[in-house]
């Protein structure tokens, strides 16, 4: 997998870091009512202040964390089933992390958005074990990762039992059910600094995680046997990245919900701009999803000004029709 040529990993980063950084400013500028730039307000009233540092920042930085995190998990899934349309979706582990959350919450009665560093692990906790059970239960039922149309139809399959198991929860108890409306749609909403302690605490061991696996990866594109002859353990190479995807997508599910597509889109644009190998494309494509994340959270904020739309909404438009128009240009 070799560079394109003036195509630099370190350029993308640096571009992607810039794209970052910009948006954080615009999600400090954007409120209910508006643009309003931060510098332009007296910071120093107390009201002011309070929405700036404790309600605007920690929901931009929250938003960015959880696009990271979901474009992390895609470029993990894509490497490890060999598959550009891989996305930790459709393994079950959404539909897994989504059940754990309805189950916890049906049992504590805590909205998913509860303030406290430790309800917030909690939550993170139960999304963890939900997507771990889900990808775990799509393997076996695809008896292995060798087959994917096998493993993407487990997968769907999984996603479908799942989502009907939290359904029917939820008819079970109705009073969680408009708790859990803007879970299931997305939202970046209620992201507090706690939130964003758990989101940074999950992204850097699973960044770290990942790319300590970044050869066997590589190894992985080029094919079992190949990667065999390189002496690369399949088993437990599998076993950690599954790990690794559903930390990742356990955790920013947690937080923020169901956002779609920022985890399959995140690691095509990379690679649209370079092809790296994993050891670039890990890092990028968590940067990628950040922007990504974050540019739905400003536009979702600023569309419909006074009222908010679900960023799940508009990243599952988008995204859909990134896609579309994907398959349209080239063959995946």
């Amino acid at each position: 997998m070799s560079i394109q040529p003036g195509r630099s990993p370190v350029a993308l980063a640096a571009l992607l870091l810039l794209a970052g950084l910009a948006l954080l400013t615009l999600g400090l500028a954007v409120g209910s009512t508006g643009w309003h730039w931060p510098w332009a307000q007296d910071v120093q009233d107390a009201g002011q202040a309070a929405i700036l540092w404790e309600i605007r920042l920690p929901r931009s930085l929250g938003a960015w964390l959880a696009g990271a995190l979901l474009g992390l998990a895609g470029a993990v899934a894509q490497g490890l089933f060999r598959n550009p349309l891989a996305d930790p979706y459709l393994l079950g582990s959404a539909s897994g992390a989504s059940l754990g959350v309805a189950v916890l919450l049906a049992a504590t009665g805590l909205p998913p958005a509860a303030a406290g560093w430790l309800n917030q692990l909690g939550v993170t906790g139960a999304a963890f074990a939900g997507a771990l059970a889900g990808v775990l239960l799509t393997l076996t039922l695809a008896r292995g990762v060798q087959q994917t149309l096998r493993l993407l139809l487990a997968g769907v399959i999984v996603g479908v039992v799942l989502g009907a198991l939290s359904s029917l929860l939820l008819l079970r108890m109705p009073e969680v059910m408009r708790t859990l409306q803007g879970f299931m749609l997305g939202s970046t909403g209620f992201l507090g600094w706690s939130a964003v302690q758990v989101l940074a605490l999950s992204l850097v061991p699973a960044l770290l995680a990942s790319l300590a696996l970044a050869r066997a990866l590589d190894a992985l594109v080029l094919g079992e046997a190949t990667a065999l002859s390189l002496g690369v353990p399949l088993g437990p190479a599998r076993g950690l990245l599954v790990a690794v995807m559903a930390l990742a997508t356990g955790a920013a599910v947690a937080q923020v919900g169901l956002v779609a597509f920022v985890g399959l889109v995140a690691p095509h644009l990379v690679r649209l701009a370079a092809r790296p190998t994993h050891r670039a494309l890990l890092p990028l494509s968590a940067l990628a999803g950040g922007a990504l994340l974050l540019a739905a959270d400003v536009a979702s904020r600023w569309v419909l000004a006074p009222q908010e739309l679900p960023v799940g909404v508009l990243t599952a438009v988008l995204g859909g029709g990134y896609l579309l128009w994907l398959m349209h240009r080239r063959p995946l």
